[in-house]
């Protein structure tokens, strides 16, 4: 039987073990679809800009809203569903103007909501 380096083994040793690791972490950080949108929110929030905005429609699930920016409309929509005690009770009631936040190099990227900001008038009892 031929001796084996101890060199070749650590080296066969640690490859395998950053191989295991890997495969791990990468099975570990699969982030799900609400995570991934809670921390677009939050990027959008830290880094982006302000417009005004027009809410269309509100309920306890999504909101409708429109803005205008450089000559285009944008119309979209923001699940809420994770935001809700930021919400009154009667969503309708949001129905009217408010600021959205942007990203510059994609303006349909947008929001009115997230943990840390809200373009939402306040709250209104009701």
């Amino acid at each position: 039987m031929v001796p084996v380096d101890p060199r070749y083994a650590v080296g066969i040793a640690a490859s395998v073990a950053l191989g295991a690791a890997a495969v791990w972490i990468l099975f570990q950080r699969r982030l799900t679809p609400e995570e991934k949108e809670r921390r677009r929110r939050l990027m959008l929030n830290k880094s982006r800009r302000t417009v005004e905005a027009l809410v269309t429609e509100a309920t306890e699930e999504l909101i409708h809203y429109q803005y205008e920016l450089r000559g285009v409309q944008y119309f979209a929509s923001q699940d809420v569903r994770s935001l809700r005690s930021s919400l009154p009770e009667d969503p309708s009631r949001l129905v009217g103007p408010s600021s959205v936040k942007y990203d510059p190099k994609n303006p349909a990227n947008s929001m009115l909501l997230c943990e840390e900001w809200s373009g939402l008038p306040e709250k209104r009892k009701g």
